[in-house]
């Protein structure tokens, strides 16, 4: 007797349309990420289509917006893999229901509604610290360094800068002469009635490339200026150091030291809570230094999440005397390492007796983190914030961003931060 097999009939087409909600399992993440976008005011996108009359029906924004995303949360970060996966992916093809928008399509959607898009990292964020009654209580910080889409060879220091350009001018300086000696050449061999104000290729090529140099001259110049400002020196006797970086393809990246080694890319910050995980506060800087980013953290979390933290774990990148201050004024207890300490190492006992009364705030940090409490508490903090970013780089692949520039650049991070406190919620919510 034949084995049965369940029915098998690739030809037959289906009798009745089926519904959307029946392809997937109730409780995925594609189900999660339409109904919180659902949630959202999207009036800033909305409102650049229903002005403008003209052309064909636009795709929906808040269909843009769940494709959008759901890449993201899912680690399908390039405009064309997502054109891609709306063909190829059932969760995809459930949310864009039948529409297929192109990769410039996408790309640019992207692009217009960067800023909006950005904004609604503080709506996802609300909207879960409401439905999980959540208050923002300790809260670790930490940074890390992620790369620009800009390669680290594509720079060159200020000193370099100043060499080439002398030689590339004395090399123009030549080619001037050659040109000058064949037109005389010329003009005896055929007379002086040919037009000849075309310049050699090559002259127009290193021509071009000086004043590229010059343009990032003025640059770093102009770096070196605001930075003597900040630091209250005279801000006209300010000149680059002769190893300052600029990068033609990305000028506002810059080289940092990350854990891969030197990469061309931008420090982003996060602040963290230890409950779920969430990334209660987020920025991004060009500045490889944590000790400026604490203030502009805390205060970017006060104004994303509406709360203010009554606790911060920071490691001792954000140590510093005014740091500490900042943090006393506010009224929020900061537990911050003072010194890096190497793994498995111990930190020394709290000695005894008081400290002198002449001690300053990092020494009283100090003592106050070889305490058992102090040192509990800060212990925590690997295990609240360092997961995040390993979450965000490893487990979604997000090592690089797309776009260039510091302002776009905040925008695309404000998404991937967007998008992992919606994996946290469908996590807690749906599973």
């Amino acid at each position: 007797m034949a084995k049965t097999y369940k029915t098998y009939l690739p030809e037959q087409e289906l009798l009745l349309p089926p519904s959307l909600r029946d392809w997937l399992p109730e409780n995925h993440l594609a189900y999660c990420v339409s109904d919180v976008v659902d949630q959202l005011d999207l009036s800033a996108i909305e409102s650049l289509y229903e002005e403008e009359d003209r052309g064909q029906p636009p795709y929906h924004p808040r269909m843009m917006t769940k494709i959008l995303v759901y890449g993201y949360c899912v680690g399908v970060f390039s405009s064309r893999r997502i054109q891609k996966r709306l063909v190829e992916d059932v969760a995809f093809r459930v949310l864009a229901v039948g529409n297929q928008p192109d990769f410039r399509t996408i790309a640019d959607f992207r692009k217009v509604h960067l800023p909006a898009l950005e904004e609604l990292f503080q709506q996802v964020l609300r909207l879960v610290l409401e439905m999980g009654a959540l208050k923002l209580g300790r809260v670790a910080l930490d940074g890390s360094k992620v790369k620009a889409n800009a390669s680290k060879h594509k720079a060159m220091s200020y000193g370099r800068m100043e060499e080439t350009e002398k030689r590339l001018g004395q090399e123009v300086q030549e080619l001037l002469k050659q040109a000058e000696a064949a037109d005389e050449e010329e003009d005896k061999r055929y007379g002086r009635d040919r037009r000849g104000d075309e310049l050699p290729e090559e002259l127009q090529r290193r021509e071009t490339r000086i004043a590229r140099i010059q343009e990032a001259k003025k640059a770093l110049e102009g770096r070196a200026r605001e930075k003597a400002k900040s630091e209250g020196k005279d801000r006209k006797k300010a000149e680059p150091a002769a190893k300052d970086q600029y990068n033609f393809t990305d000028p506002e990246s810059r080289i940092m030291k990350g854990a891969d080694g030197f990469v061309q890319g931008y420090n982003t910050q996060v602040a963290v809570e230890p409950l779920l995980q969430l990334i209660v506060g987020q920025t991004v800087t060009p500045a490889a230094n944590d000790k400026q980013q604490l203030e502009p953290l805390v205060e970017a979390m006060k104004e994303q999440s509406g709360q203010k933290p009554e606790e911060v774990l920071a490691d001792s990148g954000y140590c510093s005397d005014g740091n500490l201050e900042y943090l006393e004024e506010k009224n929020i207890e900061g537990f911050i390492a003072t010194e890096k300490q190497k793994h498995g190492e111990r930190s020394e006992p709290c000695k005894r007796g008081p400290l002198p009364k002449d001690a300053s705030r990092v020494e009283r940090m100090k003592r106050k983190l070889k305490t058992k409490v102090g040192a509990a508490v800060y212990a925590r903090r690997k295990c609240i914030v360092e997961p995040v970013f390993g979450q965000i780089k490893q487990a979604r692949g997000f090592r690089q961003f797309l776009l260039r520039g510091l302002e776009k650049v905040r925008g695309e991070w404000a998404l991937i931060c967007m998008t992992h406190n919606l994996l946290k919620f469908h996590k807690l919510c749906y599973e």
